[in-house]
């Protein structure tokens, strides 16, 4: 009839129990031994040992060899427990082996406290023999926060610099990803970046470059809604922005924090740099630029283009500046404008006055 008579369903119930009987035994093996102290390697050889036995005697015994039906009657079965086993083992080590990676990463890298490091010392020593410098301007470097507007032509040298020397924490903030027709100039990112968000590109090749350094990369436009809270959180700022709107946006910022702003501008072998401070005395953006100029006036790099190289000579300008206003050393830049002309490699410095009837500054 094909139906299972009693005797099939004892042999049935005594291979189920048989087999339960082969599980304890080695649940017995890894648990007791383990409770006895046994090494983990040793309870697996004894688990392998079990495991190779029971799989030895489905494969050496003929089919219907009593010893074999009492395990299960088939190697398949066993071969499959043993199959999520390996997995299993194999999931274990992988994510053991992620766990270490990480850890050792997180050794190697380096401490950020608040004294220097012998490493630190030594990569500053350049900046810690100058007089106007020394431990206690290097010292304040690495307190002060900076935020860069803009990962572009200024914006790549100057954070170079700015991670170089050694400021503690740069803020970077930019909306724009890294096309092929930036690598002409914008040399803090590299060909493998193209499509990536500017300011994560940036932030790979500072740390890079010094990891004992922090970086802050805000990966969206400037607006109203964030300038004024997220300048606040800043000692300085340097400007790199190519636009009119986000300019007259940052000055105003900086000038309700009281926050001294750095800012760059350049076009074809023309670039020009100043440093806008009214809560100490000089000018602000708006009081020489009170209105934006008619685009046809103010080309974009793209319309006008830019020499490679300027971007860097006026970025690494800001960055001095930066430093010169963290530090307290030489004359900063407030109340001047240095405008560089590389085609005909000239310099020339414009004193600036504030406007009275500034609609920004004119009340401090």
């Amino acid at each position: 009839s094909g139906r299972a008579g009693p005797r099939d369903w004892r042999i049935w119930v005594n291979r189920r129990e048989l087999m339960l009987v082969v599980l304890l035994l080695g649940a017995a093996i890894w648990f007791g031994s383990g409770r006895m102290g046994a090494p983990r390697d040793v309870r697996l050889t004894f688990l392998g040992l079990l495991y190779v036995a029971v799989l030895g005697i489905q494969v050496a015994f003929p089919e219907g060899n009593p010893l074999r039906v009492a395990t299960g009657g088939s190697a398949a079965l066993w071969l499959i427990l043993g199959g999520f086993f390996v997995v299993f083992m194999a999931y274990r080590q992988i994510i053991r082996m992620l766990r270490d990676k990480a850890e050792t990463k997180e050794q190697k890298a380096p401490q950020k406290t608040d004294t220097f490091s012998e490493t630190e010392l030594n990569r500053y020593a350049r900046h810690i023999v100058l007089r106007e410098i020394g431990g206690a301007g290097q010292k304040a470097l690495k307190d002060a926060s900076v935020l860069v507007v803009g990962a572009g032509g200024l914006g790549a040298p100057a954070l170079q610099y700015l991670a170089a020397a050694g400021v503690g924490t740069i803020g970077v903030i930019d909306d724009d990803t890294v096309e092929n027709t930036n690598l002409q100039r914008q040399v803090i990112h590299s060909d493998a970046d193209i499509g990536m968000p500017k300011v994560f590109s940036a932030q790979n090749h500072m740390m890079a470059q010094n990891p004992f350094v922090t970086v802050r990369p805000y990966n969206r436009r400037m607006t109203q809604e964030i300038a004024a809270e997220l300048i606040a959180d800043y000692d300085v700022v340097l400007d790199g922005t190519d636009n009119f709107e986000t300019r007259y946006l940052v000055n105003d910022a900086c000038i309700a924090g009281a926050v001294p702003l750095v800012s760059g501008a350049l076009s074809q072998w023309e670039g020009q740099m100043s440093v806008f401070d009214p809560a100490r005395g000089a000018p602000c953006y708006r009081c020489i630029f009170p209105q934006a100029p008619a685009p046809h006036l103010a080309p974009s790099c793209a319309e006008a283009g830019v020499i490679g190289p300027l971007p860097g000579v006026i970025g690494s300008m800001m960055a001095v500046e930066a430093i010169k206003l963290i530090t307290g050393a030489g004359t900063a830049a407030r109340g001047q404008m240095m405008i560089y002309d590389a085609l005909y490699g000239e310099n020339r410095n414009i004193t600036l006055e504030r406007r009275p009837d500034c609609p920004t500054c004119g009340q401090l």
